[in-house]
């Protein structure tokens, strides 16, 4: 299976697809954006709040790793991409829909920056799998 056409071609567009140098700036903005959004807490100065506390540090560190497996195998992970904008949105979100009160200035405007950063640089990974052959 590994020699058929169709999976070789897909792998080779994956390769060049990651070799590219905005895709290699997104992951590593991603990987920073992730490990920036799981020290947050401590960085703005918001881990009075369990809830946002815990939330940033699991999702941050999710984020971080998905980048990693986007620049270690991005052939074999590229169909995760879809998951940074959803985390993206989330992380925009959260402040507000975690229960109890967990939005304070720091943690609103962290996590919607964050946010918006991880939202971009998830698109931009789903571009790279939906660019067209060259």
């Amino acid at each position: 299976m590994r020699q058929h056409p169709d999976i070789v071609e897909m792998r080779e567009r994956y390769d060049l697809a990651a070799s590219q140098p905005t895709m290699q700036v997104a992951e590593g903005l991603t990987l920073l954006s992730g490990l920036y959004l799981a020290l947050s807490p401590w960085i703005v100065g918001f881990t009075d709040r369990q809830g946002i506390t815990i939330n940033n540090l699991v999702t941050g560190l999710v984020v971080a790793a998905l980048a990693l497996g986007f620049h270690s195998a991005f052939g074999r992970t590229h169909g995760l991409a879809w998951v940074l904008p959803v985390l993206g949105i989330w992380t925009i979100i959260a402040p507000w829909v975690i229960r109890g009160d967990q939005s304070t200035t720091g943690s609103i405007w962290s996590n919607v920056v964050v946010g918006v950063l991880i939202t971009l640089l998830g698109l931009a990974a789903l571009a790279a799998v939906r660019s067209p052959r060259r």
